[in-house]
């Protein structure tokens, strides 16, 4: 048995004992949580128990992230609830502090063990995987002080095997990019707006639509500093008279092109340097 194979096997096992009671699911519809979510609903078919999908619909999360986590809960077949909160306003991160991530996580998942308590779930687990465990990720700590399990990291998964296997179980989402919350587009220690988040928002939309795959629009002040993939930085050039435009009518003044290219957690890297000492 291969490493690939070998974490499989462990996932498989540690859900069939999730399943032995009725078990919610944090689901935001990108490929970790719904890979996760498939095989909890395949595994429940035997014991008869509930599973529960829920998404946060937040702030801070682009839009059209709900839309595809109900879909895709309709795929899995599972109970799909959606839980609205405002973090910006009640979880003390309007002005982006270094453990904006902690304070968010801690706000959004207490939301969420009272809602799974409500329906009589004690069990709640979520998607972080074995690679986020090597990233500046704060929120991990929020989840682990809650008792919130992550039953990837416990099997070993990475984000390859994740894609592989979610490929193989035909999920939809399998090669859907990371969508992270729009908070990581805006430096540390900067009072955030609704407006400011947007317009990043809009701009990696229509960046996509040029063909690029990973695309982060990062903000500072009124410049916006685009990262694509390394391989697509000659494509995002060729496009370059689209991009200034499009970004201008969407309000920024200055477009610039990160040439260390797409880079998770950018913004961050003064905080990793930080911990690292």
């Amino acid at each position: 048995m291969d490493r690939y194979e070998e974490h499989c096997a462990n996932l498989k096992e540690a859900v069939r004992g999730f399943v032995k009671e009725d078990v919610a699911l944090a689901f935001s519809g990108g490929v970790d949580s719904s890979l996760l979510l498939k095989l909890l609903c395949l595994a429940a078919e035997k014991t008869g128990k509930k599973v529960a999908a829920f998404t946060m619909v937040t702030k801070l999360h682009p839009s059209g992230d709900a839309k595809i986590a109900e879909r895709v809960a309709g795929e899995a077949g599972a109970v799909h609830r959606v839980i609205h909160v405002d973090e910006l306003s009640h979880a003390g991160i309007m002005d982006n502090p270094e453990n904006r991530c902690y304070l968010c996580k801690r706000y959004l998942y207490t939301k969420l063990l009272k809602s799974a308590k409500a329906l009589g779930i004690q069990t709640v687990l979520e998607g972080t995987n074995a690679d986020d465990l090597n990233a500046y990720r704060p929120g991990i700590r929020a989840v682990k002080e809650l008792g919130i399990l992550s039953p990837l990291v416990q099997a070993g998964m990475t984000k390859a095997d994740i894609r592989r296997m979610a490929s193989e179980y035909g999920i939809s989402v399998a090669e859907r990019p990371a969508s992270p919350c729009l908070a990581t587009r805006c430096p540390s220690g900067t009072r955030r707006s609704g407006e400011k988040m947007k317009m990043a928002e809009e701009g990696e939309k229509f960046l996509r639509t040029l063909g690029f795959y990973n695309v982060r629009v990062r903000i500072h002040g009124d410049t916006a500093r685009i990262e694509v993939d390394e391989k697509d930085l000659p494509g995002l050039v060729k496009n370059r008279a689209a991009a200034v435009k499009r970004l201008k009518e969407i309000g920024f003044t200055y477009i610039t092109v990160d040439l260390e290219g797409f880079r998770s957690g950018s913004m961050d890297t003064h905080l990793k340097q930080g911990k690292e000492k």
